[in-house]
């Protein structure tokens, strides 16, 4: 995984971030994609950009992304995926689990890969070299990242309500601490949505 500073990514180039971490990711480069939209979310907290924007980008960035990855894939075939592997210095052994994951999935593991870290960047990929139609991986794509976006980037605005604070969690926990911290958060969020509304309203 490459170490960007993906607040200050999020600071100096703003809406752009949100699509350009899960593009890369998406394409299938290693890259940090949902921790950038998070901190492109937490900067939208801030008050420096429009969240639902933020998570529009997002989704189009995936897409966008997972389009590269497929085409990819399906050009290359199997001997692409290997080489390309083997230059980024991904482990084979985690290839061969996502492509076991693809094969039992089917057509739900393009949604289901998006929210799992090392699936997701394979995802796309996989099903460009197994041939999957386009048309319905654009489609199974096309649902994940939209569903992808708005979870993280809901989170990541949960998370931002003070900018300085998530740039200091970022320097402490990293990557995959400030993930988990968003998904937690986001949990929490909706239990506290839902116990609310099942309460019995006062009655007037």
């Amino acid at each position: 995984m490459f170490h960007i500073d993906v607040a200050g990514l999020a600071d100096s180039i703003g809406y752009p971030a949100a699509a350009l971490g899960i593009l890369i990711e998406s394409a299938g480069i290693p890259f940090p994609g949902e921790v950038t939209l998070l901190a492109v979310a937490a900067y939208a907290a801030a008050g420096h950009l429009q969240i639902w924007l933020v998570i529009l980008l997002g989704a189009l960035g995936a897409g966008l992304g997972a389009d590269i990855g497929y085409y990819a894939g399906y050009a290359g075939g199997r001997p692409f995926v290997e080489r390309f592997g083997r230059l980024l210095r991904i482990d084979p052994g985690h290839l061969a689990r996502s492509e076991l994951f693809f094969a039992r999935h089917g057509d739900k593991a393009i949604v289901a890969m998006r929210f799992v870290v090392g699936l997701r960047t394979w995802g796309s990929v996989l099903a460009g070299m197994s041939r999957m139609p386009f048309w319905r991986f654009q489609l199974y794509s096309l649902v994940g990242g939209s569903l992808w976006a708005l979870v993280v980037g809901l989170a990541g605005y949960l998370l931002g309500s003070n900018w300085p604070v998530f740039e200091r969690a970022m320097s402490y926990l990293g990557y995959g601490g400030i993930a988990v911290l968003g998904a937690l958060v986001l949990t929490l969020f909706l239990l506290r949505r839902r116990a609310e509304r099942g309460r019995p309203r006062p009655r007037r």
